[in-house]
Parts: structure tokens; C-alpha cells; sequence
């Protein structure tokens, strides 16, 4: 299981600052501290409301590679500001991700083709909605792939999200669950030839609720998902005592 960090987002205060002042050293820093923290991967996400994106991704690329050699995923939903970091890119990067939207399909699944990259698909509907139940998160799993395999992708380039939920939604912990179901059937090889690989977004469970839902919330759901057979997971792997509950799920995998 390998942990890849979120922490070079443009939420944080720390990169905001960074790309407004075009200085790449608070950049640098950060990745260097991910690194050692215990991340394998790191998560570059320059934000999308900007209409200087595009140029962002490349400049966060670009500093973080002058300080580290970690595998790379770039982030975001706009094909324009992947391609851009691509292009950045010493080694191939992961893309993140593909949905079912028409304009995703159209625009982000060719440049992924197009550069064999590892491609995450994110199990979100037309609308950009998950699927609550595992019944529609298998669907939607099986049309991504078939998508991808058709435009020319490998199987084994595809990476699956299940897409947790935020835990203010009113149907949260039952998404969670149904989040697990559906890692522990792709990495079983139940639904597809192979095994699948899949990542799974920790932040995204306590996302402007870290007050109301303590540490130890993302570290049993990281557990639970280790048992069912995650590959890859995304996370701030700053937060203070992060790294201790990690170390416990791995000793205890």
C-alpha cells in the first residue's frame, strides 16, 4: 500500500502563497517533508478557478522535481492543465482522473492514451455524482474501463476510486462502507480478469470537519480499506500523529 500526499494543494496556505509569489522554495520544502514523512507519491493540484492553472501545474511540477524523484500524480479536472504538466514531467506521471462527464471522456481519456500514463478513474456518474450503493459503483467501474480499454489504455494502468464521501453527508458511514465493498471486490479480482488496482481519498472524509471528527476517524477507515486490499491512498501526511497510525496498520497487515 503506498501513501501519496495531498499536501501540495492549492488549499493549503503554504502552496497558495507559493504560486502567488512564484517562489518554489515553500514548495520545495513541502515536498521534501512529504517525503520524509513516508509518502511515495505526491498529489500536485495548482486549483482550477485560476486562469493562470495551466502555467501553475507546470511551475509546481517543475520545483517539486528539482528536490525530489517521487512518482508523480497530477491532479485536476481540466485536461488542458494536465496535459501542461505532462509536458513538465521527467517521468510519467499518474493522471487524476476520469470520470463519466462527456467532456472529461473527450478531452482527458485521449491526452491519457495519447502519453500512456497510469490513469485514475474516479467512479462518478455523467453528473460528476457517486454511485451511494456498490451495485453502482461496480457499473460505473465496469464503463469506465471499458471506455478506457477502448480509447487504447492497458488494464493495468487503471486505478480506481471509490470516491469516500464527506462525513456531513447525511448517508456518509454507509458510503463507507459501500467504499470498502468496493475496493475489497476490484483488488479480489471478483468484477474484472485481474485484480484492479485502487486508490482511496482520506482528506476528503474530514474536509472542513477536522473540529468536529477527530484523527483517528481517517486512520480506522485507512485500516479497513488496507484489509480490503487498497493500493494507494491519498492524504495530508503532515497531520501530527498521521504517521504513527500508519505504521500500525502496516505492521499489522
Amino acid at each position: 500500500m503506498l501513501l501519496a500526499a495531498d499536501n501540495l494543494q492549492i488549499f493549503n496556505p503554504v502552496v497558495a502563497a507559493a504560486l502567488e509569489k512564484q517562489d518554489p522554495r515553500p514548495l520545495q520544502d513541502l515536498a521534501r517533508r512529504c517525503r520524509e514523512a513516508g509518502a511515495a507519491m505526491l498529489d500536485i493540484n495548482p486549483g482550477f478557478l485560476s486562469k493562470r492553472h495551466q502555467e501553475r501545474m507546470a511551475f509546481m511540477v517543475e520545483a517539486v522535481q528539482e528536490t525530489v524523484d517521487l512518482p508523480l500524480i497530477l491532479d485536476s479536472p481540466d485536461a488542458a492543465v494536465l496535459a501542461k504538466g505532462l509536458a513538465a514531467c521527467r517521468s510519467k506521471p499518474t493522471l487524476n482522473a476520469l470520470t463519466l462527464e462527456p467532456k472529461k471522456l473527450e478531452e482527458i481519456l485521449p491526452v491519457a492514451a495519447a502519453q500512456q500514463t497510469d490513469l485514475v478513474l474516479l467512479l462518478l456518474d455523467e453528473r460528476s455524482f457517486p454511485a451511494p450503493t456498490l451495485e453502482g459503483k461496480i457499473a460505473l467501474a465496469v464503463e469506465l474501463r471499458e471506455r478506457a480499454l477502448a480509447a487504447g489504455l492497458a488494464a493495468e494502468q487503471l486505478i480506481f476510486d471509490p470516491v469516500l464521501p464527506n462525513l456531513s453527508w447525511p448517508d456518509a458511514w454507509e458510503q463507507v462502507r459501500e467504499c470498502i465493498k468496493t475496493v475489497r471486490l476490484l483488488a479480489a479480482g471478483a468484477i474484472f480478469p485481474e485484480p484492479a488496482r485502487t486508490m482511496a481519498g482520506l482528506s476528503n472524509l474530514r474536509s472542513h470537519l477536522r473540529r468536529v471528527y477527530p484523527l483517528e476517524v481517517e486512520v480506522t477507515c485507512l485500516g479497513m480499506l488496507a484489509g480490503a486490499g487498497l493500493n494507494i491512498f491519498l492524504a495530508d501526511v503532515l497531520q501530527p500523529g498521521f504517521r504513527e497510525g500508519i505504521k500500525l496498520i502496516r505492521e499489522l497487515s
